[in-house]
């Protein structure tokens, strides 16, 4: 087995972590914070913007089972990559999508998924998810672990109410 750490922010983190759990050869995803300025912050903290950090997922994975090109594509599918400051209804910093490289290789491979996405026409707005090198990576809080599976009415409700859904169904189908 070969492990390796992915970390991708596509707005509110209960929503990315359903799409990378279901997929084989992932080993674990931790819903959590990244991309700022204080050790240790709480959701409260993050949502104030006032952190730096964005809501992000920690995927392990298994890259003899699914390679990291195979996840920016799973990451791109759940996103909208034409929008800088948020996701859908979430709007502000603490919820823009970021691709977080933790190697030379996934920063290869990040950059040239994000041009091939660009050249393809998809969208006719520029691609602007950035592509940052990994820095700490803080867990969320345990209630936002996994809730998808502990609150599914919730998770459900939020994830068509938020736009996400719909922007996924018309734009990635």
């Amino acid at each position: 087995m070969s492990k390796e750490v992915a970390i991708f922010a596509g707005g509110c983190f209960w929503c990315m972590v359903k799409p990378f759990e279901e997929t084989p050869g992932i080993l674990n995803v931790v819903s959590g914070y990244t991309g700022g300025h204080t050790e240790n912050p709480t959701y409260q903290e993050v949502c104030s913007g006032e952190t730096g950090h964005t809501e992000a997922v920690e995927i392990t994975f298994d890259n003899d089972q699914i390679t990291y090109e195979e996840l920016l594509d799973i990451y791109w599918q759940q996103t909208d990559p034409t929008d800088a400051m948020g996701q859908f209804a979430d709007r502000g910093s603490s919820y823009r999508p970021e691709i977080f490289y933790t190697s030379l290789d996934q920063q290869t491979a990040a950059q040239a998924s994000k041009e091939a996405l660009a050249a393809s026409g998809r969208f006719n707005q520029p691609i602007v998810t950035n592509i940052t090198p990994a820095s700490s990576f803080y867990p969320a809080e345990d209630y936002h672990q996994q809730f998808y599976k502990k609150n599914p009415d919730h998770y459900n409700r939020y994830r068509s109410l938020s736009g996400r859904q719909d922007f996924i169904d018309n734009e990635w189908q």
